[in-house]
């Protein structure tokens, strides 16, 4: 098999080669060099690679075996965010504080999947901290492959060009307000944000916080679901993480039935979104009415729900970043900065109505579930962006109030900790991808995968991937 064929094939069909010892993972790897030098000239996904690291990993994988169990990826290379620690691998956060950064271990998510046979080739670029464009000091601009002139989104905006444009066959990302979900929409990939403790995550992120999450990045809901299998476990690091399922969520896609009763709203009734995104999204909804399923527009109410989000990531900001703002702060974004500083004025009186905010909605969530399987809406308010704008400021006109207001879409299902996955739906006028969030229930992340098994098929988008960089 050629070097070309090997990049196109999905992660599911790379992974059962491997296991069959019809592919050796120093195969896939040098396929994925080649690709890589060939293509991220153009779009700067993989700005720090680790090649030599990843060749020396397949070799002891070959010499010594790999695991088969369906938990492991038996030598099958992966790119790593850049906000994920590598042992030996530099590691920026898209920060010139650390710029010259090679921790000595792989973090809780980054040990958990090698230990299953994944090999990181390449850390995936960053924004510089957080944020919607990933674009950074350190390691510059990534470019859409659908379009070198947008943004790939962020901040997982690197692990989603890699993908889309066939540089590895699977991505790890991470989402706080939508850091996963909207360069999965953005670039025409699967990307999902488990419920917290599904996948472990390092001892850089507080203990007890919910809001940020690791999750998988594929170019399939099938490859997403297999690297789901390989990152879910129970690490003593992290503290509420919980032991996986016993059975497979890849065995699981297909056994269940369609659903039968959904939600769809392109603006959850609180957020602007472009009319070229109603359309496409509203399209895709009528699809899945016309293929059996009952789609309805009775969505739980997200009232208050962006503005205590806003308190809460603030807060969360602030704990985790407060001593480096102190110490650092002429070296950091004046807009992290804005936002770690904004933690430092909310109020007991804020915080306090922020979490009654969350503490209703999880009830009327509940409510939600008595009736419908799923709830679903857009990945963004908005497609692509060109990629010089640092962030977007108004939506069809009416002005954005915030830096993030654009994918306030994301960070509303992030308040609920539901799972949510994003996978695309259909495209523009322009040929750009948009991407829809399917939230499931709590904890249930192998009915969502299954629900998106079915909608994949429905929305037919995803046989598009991967392309050359245009």
């Amino acid at each position: 098999m050629s070097r070309d064929e090997l990049w196109r094939m999905s992660a599911t069909d790379a992974v059962a080669a491997l296991k069959g010892r019809d592919l050796r993972p120093t195969e896939l790897i040098e396929a994925a060099i080649d690709r890589t030098e060939a293509v991220d000239g153009s779009i700067n996904a993989l700005p720090i690679r680790c090649f030599e690291r990843a060749l020396e990993q397949a070799g002891a994988l070959e010499a010594n075996g790999a695991g088969d169990d369906f938990r492991n990826l038996s030598g099958l290379p992966i790119a790593v965010k850049d906000y994920n620690d590598v042992g030996g691998v530099k590691t920026t956060y898209g920060s010139p504080i650390y710029a010259d950064n090679v921790p000595q271990d792989s973090d809780t998510t980054v040990a958990t999947l090698e230990a299953r046979g994944a090999i990181p080739i390449a850390k995936s670029n960053v924004p510089e901290w957080a944020g919607g464009n990933t674009f950074n000091p350190v390691n510059g601009i990534t470019r859409n492959p659908w379009n070198l002139e947008r943004s790939a989104g962020g901040s997982s905006g690197g692990s989603a060009a890699a993908l889309a444009s066939g540089q590895v066959w699977l991505a790890t990302g991470n989402d706080l307000g939508g850091s996963l979900r909207t360069p999965a929409g953005f670039n025409g990939v699967v990307g999902l944000r488990p419920g917290p403790g599904v996948v472990p995550r390092g001892k850089r992120h507080p203990a007890y916080d919910t809001l940020w999450v690791e999750g998988p990045m594929g170019r399939s809901v099938a490859d997403v679901a297999l690297m789901l299998d390989a990152e879910a476990a129970r690490a003593p690091s992290d503290p509420i993480s919980f032991d996986p399922p016993n059975q497979s969520y890849v065995d699981a896609l297909g056994k269940a039935e369609p659903p039968k009763r959904i939600a769809f709203s392109a603006d959850l009734g609180v957020v602007p979104v472009a009319e070229k995104i109603s359309t496409v999204t509203s399209e895709a909804a009528q699809n899945l009415a016309g293929s059996g399923i009952d789609v309805t527009d009775d969505i739980p109410s997200f009232n208050g729900v962006l503005e205590a989000f806003q308190t809460l990531r603030a807060v969360l900001l602030g704990t985790m970043m407060g001593d480096l703002v102190a110490t650092h702060r002429d070296q950091i974004d004046e807009d992290i900065v804005g936002n770690v500083m904004r933690g430092f004025d909310v109020t007991p009186e804020s915080l306090f109505a922020a979490e009654r905010v969350r503490w209703d909605l999880s009830h009327r969530v509940a409510a939600f579930f008595e009736t419908h399987d799923f709830l679903l809406c857009p990945s963004a308010s908005i497609a692509a962006f060109p990629v010089e704008t640092k962030y977007v400021t108004e939506i069809d006109g009416r002005p954005c109030e915030t830096y993030i207001d654009w994918f306030s879409i994301t960070f509303a299902l992030t308040m609920t900790s539901c799972p949510v996955i994003s996978i695309p739906c259909g495209f523009t006028a322009e040929g750009l991808p948009v991407g829809m969030q399917i939230m499931g229930r709590p904890r249930g992340e192998a009915a969502l995968l299954q629900a998106a098994w079915h909608f994949e098929d429905i929305f037919a988008a995803v046989g598009e991937i991967p392309i050359d960089p245009r």
